[in-house]
């Protein structure tokens, strides 16, 4: 008998130890968000590359090495300790990563590595360093030119270029507050991300400047002084005065700028500056103040003069071009444009050859309509859109792409030949891909994920597709106890448009009970949340609610990306209208689920989401018990000119979809429990709509609580993200639990 029980305790035990091995563990806020001190270790596994030519670099901290595309194989160029000795670091090394180093040169062994304010060359067959360069360490917004090794910078907002021997030479010396020169425009729209532009051959530099005197001065207030002081902030808000931008053209040589001689600029756009490939002319698409207009302009980059208008396009309720024009590399009187001008965005070829040979041709689209002074073919069609053009094959004569052709929630890669269109997909036919390409398009990386698929980087042929695969990571997460996280679609509010959701169930689900539920929204312009990339395009703290028993619910309204003109701008002057109408649809899907607690049902997003959130609370305040809105736009006439007017038009000239669209008429509808959240020095969402809505708040008798983060702009980064999330996670665990 004894022998017995001491069998039955040492099987017991084994059990346990058993048991303890094969428990789970669970996530912290710090492992899931990228501010957190353990995220990195709970990311898919990487490497990094980069191309030399048409030669595949894998970048490491310890070297640099060539992949042989058909085998896989390593051969080392050089390592980060002979880096450190051709640089002559001495004791203290120069450079401590090779991760960063760059190959501008696809003829020659020369590597770039930059450190702080330095850029250092070195010959890797030689062994040896052969040029440096140092620009002031208060420069920003660094611009530097293979061509020519000069390099253009902006100090205390004027306009500097180094030349290669280490002379610099100040463009501009009128640059203050009110006039800023080489930097981005227009607040960062129409795809405009930076102020400079060189020239293919190095020798001319475009560069914006903007006069933004006439924008008022948004008071924002800085804490860290003795005495808080105030600074300012150029805002221009819809309806108000905008700022003026004109475009001049530097020559190092001689020292001069001629400036492009576009016109008045009052009320006027001008965006996605490019070059012809033999540097001589510039080419710029202009926008006026209704955004329904853009024309493609070129100009003589020698002297400025306006040489022709060769496109034009309308539309309705609004254009908005996003991508500048990409001459082909076997033929430099052909250029590749991308338009919605179909409804979809797509690749069109435009001849220079044939310009004005047949004068002007009057089209007349399904929305819109566009006048052409040049050849013009559509290379790419269908109800699907490009999502970006990576490149050339120019071997082959292609154009190399990713697109949702397959599924609106996907992005594959295709080649399409510029002769036919005909388009051949290249890689796997799943999940959502990146492409960087070689300097002739011959190979590309392809860096991919899957619902089942955390990353996968590989190099293929441009021509066929074959290729290797350079890793395959597995799962960081397969040691958690993860939710189950799952797609579908449901019908928009029109009964007829397909939606797509991601739902992510709490950790050891159980259908026979009823769970509390959030919805995350966003569902405004230029962003998706549901994708067909690793766990759906699930964000961090999404998980981490399910792992403390919530179920989340995530939908792609009508208004957002990726699927066409009419799909996005269907809340054309009256934002928030239809969005809701749309995520209602989602709620009315939650509410036929036997698990979803429909008297427990919770709603946070961001920005746009902040403003869908809140308006979600006081339109519908019998369905959500808990908002959390973060950065929210309240009011649309305290938004910015450039986005605001786009999808609103002018208060002025739409003053009835401003006062439908706005927050503060609605503040006495609230029931449940709403708390706001903002960066104290948010730029983007100046906190005016925050205290605005906060005093709507005291007059109306309604009780709100609100949260700020000092020093933070529109987002917060860092540790500071990790304590946001706790507090939202905070206030759904006190009122929605």
């Amino acid at each position: 008998m004894k022998k017995i029980k001491l069998f039955l305790l040492l099987f017991l035990l084994h059990l346990s130890i058993i048991g303890m091995a094969q428990e789970k563990k669970t996530f912290t806020l710090n492992d899931l968000l990228p501010g957190g001190n353990t995220y990195r270790t709970s990311t898919p596994q990487t490497i990094f590359t980069t191309w030399w030519g048409e030669i595949c670099v894998e970048t490491d901290v310890e070297q640099c090495a060539t992949i042989d595309p058909r085998s896989g194989k390593r051969k080392t160029l050089f390592t980060l300790d002979q880096l450190n000795e051709w640089l002559d670091s001495g004791d203290k090394p120069t450079v401590r990563s090779c991760l960063y180093t760059e190959f501008p040169y696809a003829d020659k062994p020369l590597a770039v590595i930059s450190v702080a304010s330095r850029r250092y060359m070195v010959d890797f067959k030689e062994g040896k360093m052969l040029w440096k360069q140092e620009i002031p360490s208060n420069s920003s917004h660094v611009d530097w030119c293979p061509a020519s090794k000069s390099v253009a910078y902006n100090k205390d907002n004027n306009l500097y270029v180094m030349d290669a021997d280490g002379h610099e030479t100040a463009i501009t010396n009128d640059g203050s507050n009110d006039i800023v020169y080489g930097q981005s425009v227009h607040r960062d729209e129409f795809g405009i991300y930076k102020g400079t532009f060189w020239s293919p051959d190095g020798n001319r530099l475009a560069f914006y400047r903007m006069d933004q005197s006439m924008v008022p001065d948004y008071p924002q207030v800085d804490i860290t002084t003795r005495i808080a002081t105030t600074y300012s902030c150029k805002y221009p808000m819809a309806g108000e005065a905008m700022h003026k931008v004109t475009v001049g053209i530097f020559c190092p040589a001689t020292k001069e700028t001629v400036w492009l001689k576009a016109g008045d600029p009052t009320d006027r756009y001008f965006t996605n500056i490019s070059w012809s490939p033999d540097s001589k002319k510039v080419y710029m698409i202009e926008v006026n103040r209704e955004q329904n207009e853009a024309r493609l302009m070129r100009y003589d980059a020698l002297t400025g003069e306006l040489e022709a208008c060769l496109y034009t396009e309308r539309h309705p309720k609004y254009v908005e071009p996003l991508h500048p024009i990409q001459f082909l590399p076997w033929d430099g009187q052909k250029f590749i444009y991308q338009s919605q001008r179909d409804g979809y965005n797509h690749l069109y070829l435009f001849d220079l050859s044939k310009a004005g040979k047949d004068g002007w041709q009057h089209i007349e689209g399904r929305d819109g309509e566009w006048q052409e002074n040049v050849k013009v073919t559509q290379l790419t069609s269908g109800q699907w859109v490009v999502r970006d053009m990576a490149g050339f094959d120019v071997k082959n004569k292609s154009v190399i792409i990713t697109a949702n052709t397959l599924s609106p929630i996907q992005a594959n890669i295709f080649s399409v030949k510029v002769s036919n269109g005909k388009r051949n997909l290249i890689g796997n036919d799943e999940g959502v891909h990146y492409v960087r390409l070689s300097s002739k398009g011959s190979y590309l990386t392809d860096t991919y994920s899957s619902p089942s698929v955390a990353r996968s980087i590989n190099i293929l042929k441009a021509s066929d597709g074959r290729g290797i695969n350079l890793i395959t990571a597995d799962d960081p997460w397969k040691d958690y106890d993860v939710p189950e996280i799952t797609c579908g679609s449901i019908k928009a509010a029109d009964g007829v448009t397909d939606l797509y959701y991601r739902m992510v169930k709490p950790v050891g689900f159980d259908p026979s009970k009823k769970y509390p539920t959030i919805v995350y929204v966003y569902g405004g312009p230029h962003a998706h949340n549901v994708e067909a990339s690793r766990n759906y395009l699930s964000r961090g703290w999404e998980i981490y609610m399910a792992q403390k028993g919530y179920l989340l619910f995530i939908l792609d309204n009508r208004g957002s990306e990726l699927r066409g003109a009419d799909f996005e701008n269907v809340t054309f002057r009256h934002l928030g209208i239809e969005e809701m109408k749309d995520q209602m649809e989602g709620v009315k899907f939650l509410h036929s689920l036997p698990y979803v607690d429909k008297d427990r049902m919770g709603v946070h997003g961001w920005s746009f989401g902040g403003f869908m959130t809140i308006n979600l609370m006081l339109t519908y305040p019998d369905v959500f018990k808990v908002g959390v809105a973060g950065g929210p736009v309240v009011d649309w006439k305290y938004y910015e000119v450039m986005y605001g007017e786009r999808y609103m038009d002018r208060p002025q000239d739409n003053p009835e979809g401003y006062q439908g669209s706005s927050l503060l008429p609605k503040v006495g509808n609230l029931k449940g429990k709403l708390q706001i959240i903002n960066g104290y020095n948010d730029p983007v969402c100046v906190p005016q709509h925050t205290l605005s809505f906060l005093r709507a708040c005291i007059d109306a008798g309604k009780q709100v609580d609100y949260f700020t983060y000092p020093g933070d702009g529109h987002n917060m980064f860092g540790q500071d993200q990790v304590h946001l999330h706790e507090r939202i996670t905070q206030y759904f665990e006190d009122y929605l639990k």
